[in-house]
């Protein structure tokens, strides 16, 4: 079980609860208490049970190149591979923030993990009795969001000690494990993934790089007559004819 989430979602108390020990360091800050990648197990239910928990990845705190280092670490300790993300979501409102940073975590492990991923909200407290379909109702966003993951998707309650929450995830979980026929997710997809990003990067930087001539071609289309003819788009303006400026403000 990998957890993902932004910073403040109660991942470490959820690998907690899930683990029925204090495993991770937990408590309320608006800093991430984890800040590298850790993993522990117990057997839970007869089984044993494998918890990753990773920083609030994309935390500004720590910057992009920790985030991909982050994301590859917490590939190799679930070796061979994660049989479920649970992509941790704090309920109360979501904001432009934390679907911003659940959108960069689905962008870097790729599409190949929306069927291994499943929605855990916590602060299952906040709920007092009301359905949580109730509450997803009222958000687009939500319902977008657990639609990727198949429609998976799990409340837990931290403060609360009843293992049958535990129970039922990890009944969830085995589903899960079952419908994609035992596989989990592999390094492979995480490769493919980290490929289609640089793809993009590059993608993204040609087109700045082709808007630099045209910028170029612009100016000489503004100051070019009042230059002469021995103006060109490729020769540098070092200084313009004395009146220039006044004539080409007419012209503009």
């Amino acid at each position: 079980i990998v957890m993902v989430g932004k910073t403040g979602t109660g991942k470490s108390a959820t690998g907690n609860t899930i683990l029925g020990r204090d495993f991770f360091e937990s408590k309320f800050s608006f800093k991430s208490m984890t800040v590298h990648c850790s993993k522990f197990e117990a057997v839970v239910d007869g089984q044993k049970v494998a918890v990753i928990d990773t920083p609030g990845l994309f935390d500004t705190t720590f910057g992009m190149d920790k985030a991909a280092k982050d994301f590859s670490q917490c590939i190799g300790y679930a070796s061979p591979g994660p049989h479920i993300f649970l992509v941790v979501i704090r309920l109360g409102r979501y904001t432009e923030e934390e679907m911003l940073t659940v959108q960069k975590i689905q962008e870097a492990f790729g599409e190949a993990a929306d069927r291994y991923s499943m929605v855990l909200f916590t602060g299952g407290d906040l709920l007092e009795d009301r359905p949580i379909e109730d509450l997803m109702g009222e958000s687009l966003e939500l319902q977008e969001l657990v639609a990727r993951c198949n429609g998976q998707y799990h409340v837990f309650n931290n403060k609360k000690k009843d293992r049958a929450q535990v129970t039922e995830l990890l009944q969830k979980i085995r589903s899960v494990v079952q419908k994609n026929g035992g596989s989990h997710y592999t390094n492979e997809m995480f490769q493919e993934a980290e490929r289609k990003i640089e793809e993009e990067k590059q993608r993204i930087l040609k087109e700045k790089e082709e808007e630099i001539p045209l910028s170029r071609i612009q100016l000489f289309a503004l100051w070019g007559p009042a230059l002469g003819s021995s103006a060109s788009p490729d020769k540098p303006i070092t200084a313009l004819p004395q009146g220039s400026s006044e004539r080409a403000e007419g012209r503009v």
